[in-house]
């Protein structure tokens, strides 16, 4: 959806559909304890998690078909104000398909249901979407976002 109202080429959006598919690969075998937890990550935890893109660039940067989406993979947990991981980088740094990586996958996350929260309802991760465009997400992306699930009648 992102990429229908940002008219996104169709070699992007096939880059960013490769990309996605193993951008949690660094998960495995890590921490199931730590991702199946039902209570708050400890500090230790936290950053064990904060790891996981730079294990899943480690995993798939022999593959050379892949080369071209370890970037996005890398940096789809940067926030635009710098505050995200594994770099801190700021917006004008992140890969623009790695910011559309990031909403979509933030989407899901806030939406899922976890062991240890519930999911939040469309309404709700939408509403705190808004309120994160520009300190995570990118303004542009977030608002095509937006558009989108407001065309798809999420009411917020």
């Amino acid at each position: 959806m992102i990429a229908d109202k940002l008219n996104v080429s169709g070699e992007d959006r096939e880059t960013l559909r490769i990309a996605s598919l193993p951008h949690d690969v660094g998960k495995i075998g890590t921490y199931n304890v730590i991702l199946d937890k039902a209570g708050p990550l400890s500090d230790e935890e936290w950053r064990l998690v904060k790891l996981h893109p730079l294990k899943e660039e480690e995993i798939l940067k022999p593959i050379k078909q892949l080369q071209h989406v370890l970037p996005i993979i890398r940096y789809h947990h940067e926030r635009i104000d710098g505050g995200g991981y594994p770099d801190g980088l700021l917006g004008k740094d992140i890969p623009l398909l790695a910011k559309r990586l990031c909403l979509a996958d933030s989407f899901d996350a806030m939406t899922a249901d976890r062991p240890y929260k519930p999911g939040m309802s469309k309404t709700d991760a939408l509403e705190e979407i808004k309120k994160k465009t520009t300190t995570a997400f990118d303004a542009v992306v977030a608002n095509a976002f937006l558009s989108a699930m407001d065309t798809q009648n999420v009411r917020i």
